[in-house]
C-alpha cells in the first residue's frame, strides 16, 4: 500500500513538472460513487463522482507546496483543466494529511480535522431523520436529503459557494469573476486579473473566489494627461449598466469622449465589425470574457507596454478637454446633490451606521444575497435597524438603488417592507429598514396550514396594492420566497423593489434587453424574451404559492423518478393523476389542515403558472378565487421553464445565487426543509 501510495505521489509530481496540472493538486483517486450514508465517508483516497460524470467532490490543495487541504467540488468534465466551483471550508483548511467527510449522528454532514475536530458543518436544524444521505448531483448541486426532502444543499451555501449555477460555463454568469476580472472557460483557474489590474482582495489568490474582482494597480486621476489605451482583443464586452452609446460617433471620436471623460473606463464600437457607432463604460467593467471584439481599457502610459502587444494609443488632453473635465466635474457634484436631494426621505450618515452595525460586523450579518448583505444594528436612541449594504459587485448600480429607494419611500401597505432612510456616502449606499424581531418561540417550528394561508393573502393583498392600488402601477421582477419577510406577528412583507419598473396609465407590460430576477421564479416570455409585466408577476407568485403548500423549492426539488423535474412539473403530474394533495407538505397533518383550500390554492397556484400570461389570472382574481368556493377554470398545461440566460446581458439578482437575502431573522423561506 505505501508503495501504491509513493506511486502515486511521484506520478502526480511528474505531472506537475511537465505543466499538466497547474492550479491544484488531487492526491488519490478511487472508485466512482454519487452519494454516501451514515455508515461511509469520504478521505483524501476517495470521492463523490456526479451521475454522469460532470462534478467530483473530494480533498485538495491549492498549489504543489501548500500543506493546507481543502473539501470542494470541480468541474470533472467539459473544462480542459480541472476548476475548483464550491469549497466547504475556505476559510478553515486542515492543516495537517487527514481530513474525513461523513455524517454524523443529528444527520449532519460534518467534516473532521485534526484530532477529529469539526472543521466545517452543514449545521441544519433536523428533526427524526431516518435515512440521510450526501449526494453530489449533476448540477454541481451537493445535496443533504432523506428521502424525497432536502435538509442543505450546497447552491444555497452562499458563504462558501465559489460558483452558484446550474450551468457548467461560469462565464456565463456576468458577475462570476468580479469587477474588471476576466473570464476565459477554457483556461483554469477561469477567473484572471487583465494586465493594469490586481486581485481586490489578497485572499483570491488562495480561495480562488474572484467574486471581489480586480482593482487598477494606479487608479485614474481626473487632470492627468498621460493616458492611452490597452486593447483587449476578441472579448465579450462588459454588461450594459452604468454605459452611454452614441451610434453616429467613429471610433475615433469615441476614443476622445472616453479621454475626456474621467468616469470612462474603456470603449468598443457598438458594430462588431468595427464600424460606426461608440459605448464608454462609466464604471468598472463587469462580465468580460473570452470571444467576442476588441475592448479598449482607459490605461496610465506607466502600465501601457508595447513589448506584449498591446496597441497603445496616448492621445495628448487640451486645454479645452481640461475646460470639459472641469465642467464635467461640476455637473457630477451637482447630480449627486440632486440625486440626494430627489430621495425625499431621511438620510442617515455612514459614522451613524457604522456604529449601529459594529462597523458591519460579521456577528451582525443577517443573510447574503445578489445585492450584497443585511446587517442587523442599534441606533443611539435603541431604535434596531436592518441595513442592506449595497455590494459594489452586486450589479444593482446608482439608478436601481435610487428606483429602490424612491419606490418603498412612496409605497404605504402593511404587506410591503416599509424603508427608514438611506445612505449614500462615496461608493457606499445603504437601505436602513425597520428590524422585524421575531418571536423566538416560533423560530425552528413548522409553520401550520393557517399561518401559511394566512401568508398566501397577505402576498396577493400586497401585490394588488402594486399592480392597481398604489399611484403607479408596480411590476416587482423579482417576487421570491427570500423577498418576502416575516414579522413578529407572522404578517409577511414583500421587499426589495431594487427591480421594480414602474407604469402609469393602463400600461400594463414592457420589453427589456436585461433581464433581471431569478430564475426559477421567472415567467417564460421575460426569461426569453424579456417581456415583462403584471401576470409575469402573477407567474412568480404561482411558483411561490405552489412552495409555500409544498414546503419546497421550485430549483432544489428532488424527484427520485425524475431527476430533471421541477417542482411545477411534479405538481402538474399530480394534478393529471388526479391526486393534487400529493404535493402537500408531509408536515401539515391533522385538524388544523384544511384539506380544500390546500387543494384550491394548488389549483389556483397551476392556473398562475400556465404557459401563456393571457391564460393567468390577474391578482385581483386571484384572491377572489382563493376567498371563496367558485367553480375554478382548469388548469392548462403549464411552462417548465427553468432556463438559461437569454442574451449576453440578460443576469440574475440575489439569488441566482440561491441564498436569503433578508432584513429579518425570518422569512417564509424556513417553511422548506434544511
Amino acid at each position: 500500500m505505501y508503495n501504491s501510495a509513493r506511486e502515486t505521489m511521484d506520478l502526480l509530481s511528474f505531472a506537475f513538472s511537465i505543466g499538466f496540472c497547474h492550479f491544484f493538486c488531487f492526491i488519490e483517486f478511487s472508485a466512482a460513487i454519487d452519494a454516501i450514508t451514515q455508515n461511509q465517508s469520504i478521505t483524501k483516497a476517495t470521492s463523490l463522482v456526479s451521475k454522469h460524470g460532470s462534478f467530483e467532490l473530494g480533498f485538495f490543495t491549492p498549489n504543489e507546496s501548500s500543506k493546507d487541504l481543502f473539501l470542494g467540488i470541480w468541474h470533472k468534465t467539459k473544462i480542459p483543466l480541472r476548476t475548483v466551483v464550491w469549497v466547504a471550508n475556505q476559510h478553515n483548511p486542515i492543516k495537517n494529511s487527514s481530513g474525513v467527510l461523513k455524517i454524523n449522528d443529528t444527520g449532519n454532514a460534518i467534516l473532521l480535522g485534526q484530532n477529529n475536530s469539526v472543521v466545517w458543518s452543514t449545521n441544519s436544524s433536523l428533526k427524526q431523520v431516518q435515512n440521510p444521505v450526501l449526494q453530489l448531483l449533476d448540477s454541481g448541486n451537493l445535496v443533504l436529503k432523506d428521502g424525497n426532502n432536502y435538509l442543505w444543499q450546497s447552491f444555497e451555501d452562499q458563504m462558501k459557494s465559489v460558483v452558484i449555477s446550474d450551468s457548467t460555463d461560469q462565464c456565463g454568469d456576468s458577475g462570476y469573476c468580479g469587477p474588471n476580472g476576466m473570464c476565459d472557460i477554457s483556461k483554469s483557474p477561469v477567473c484572471s486579473c487583465p494586465k493594469g489590474f490586481k486581485p481586490k482582495s489578497a485572499a483570491t489568490l488562495k480561495t480562488f473566489d474572484y467574486r471581489e474582482g480586480c482593482v487598477r494597480n494606479e487608479e485614474l486621476e481626473c487632470g492627468k494627461t498621460d493616458y492611452g489605451f490597452t486593447e483587449y482583443g476578441g472579448v465579450k464586452l462588459p454588461d450594459g449598466k452604468n454605459s452611454w452609446a452614441d451610434q453616429k460617433m467613429s471610433p475615433k471620436e469615441c476614443e476622445e469622449k472616453c479621454l475626456k471623460n474621467c468616469s470612462c473606463m474603456a470603449y468598443a464600437s457598438s458594430d462588431a465589425n468595427g464600424g460606426v457607432g461608440c459605448t464608454i463604460w462609466l464604471s468598472d467593467l463587469v462580465g468580460i470574457r473570452d470571444g467576442g471584439q476588441n475592448l479598449f481599457v482607459k490605461m496610465p502610459s506607466s502600465e501601457i507596454d508595447e513589448k506584449h502587444g498591446n496597441k497603445v494609443k496616448i492621445v495628448a488632453i487640451t486645454i479645452a478637454s481640461s475646460v470639459f473635465i472641469i465642467i464635467g466635474n461640476i455637473e457630477n457634484n451637482g447630480n449627486e446633490e440632486a440625486q440626494n436631494e430627489d430621495l425625499d426621505l431621511p438620510l442617515f450618515n455612514l459614522p451613524t451606521i457604522t456604529t449601529a452595525t459594529d462597523n458591519f460586523s460579521f456577528n451582525n450579518k443577517l443573510g447574503q444575497g445578489g445585492f450584497g448583505a443585511v446587517y442587523r444594528g442599534t441606533l443611539e436612541d435603541g431604535q434596531e435597524i436592518a441595513v442592506k449594504r449595497l455590494s459594489q459587485s452586486s450589479g444593482q448600480g446608482a439608478n436601481e438603488f435610487k428606483n429602490e429607494v424612491i419606490l418603498i419611500a412612496k409605497l404605504q401597505h402593511r404587506n410591503l417592507v416599509r424603508l427608514l432612510g438611506c445612505c449614500i456616502h462615496g461608493e457606499e449606499r445603504l437601505l436602513i429598514y425597520e428590524y422585524m424581531a421575531n418571536k423566538n418561540e416560533t423560530r425552528g417550528k413548522v409553520l401550520d396550514w393557517p399561518k401559511r394561508f394566512n401568508i398566501v393573502l397577505g402576498i396577493v393583498r400586497g401585490l394588488i396594492y402594486l399592480h392597481q392600488d398604489s399611484r403607479l402601477r408596480i411590476i416587482h421582477r423579482d417576487l421570491k420566497a427570500s423577498n418576502v419577510l416575516l414579522d413578529g406577528e407572522m404578517i409577511p412583507k414583500i421587499s426589495d423593489f431594487g427591480m421594480a419598473r414602474t407604469f402609469g396609465g393602463d400600461q400594463t407590460e414592457g420589453l427589456t434587453n436585461r433581464v433581471v430576477g431569478t430564475f426559477g421564479y421567472m415567467a417564460p416570455e421575460y426569461a426569453i424574451d424579456g417581456q415583462f409585466s403584471v401576470k409575469s408577476d402573477v407567474f412568480s407568485f404561482g411558483i411561490l404559492m405552489l412552495e409555500i403548500v409544498s414546503g419546497k423549492r421550485n430549483r432544489g426539488f428532488y424527484n427520485p423518478s425524475d431527476d430533471d423535474m421541477n417542482l411545477i412539473g411534479y405538481a402538474w403530474e399530480l394534478w393529471k393523476e388526479g391526486r393534487p394533495l400529493g404535493l402537500l407538505d408531509e408536515c401539515l397533518t391533522g385538524d388544523t389542515c384544511t384539506l380544500s383550500e390546500a387543494q384550491r390554492c394548488i389549483h389556483v397556484g397551476l392556473l398562475c403558472v400556465q404557459q401563456l400570461p393571457e391564460d393567468r389570472p390577474s391578482i385581483s382574481y386571484v384572491l377572489l378565487m382563493l376567498g371563496d368556493d367558485r367553480t375554478l377554470p382548469q388548469p392548462k398545461e403549464p411552462s417548465f421553464f427553468l432556463g438559461k440566460k437569454s442574451s449576453s446581458e440578460a443576469e440574475t439578482s440575489s439569488s441566482t445565487r440561491q441564498g436569503t437575502s433578508s432584513t429579518n431573522d425570518y422569512t417564509i423561506s424556513l417553511l422548506y426543509a434544511r
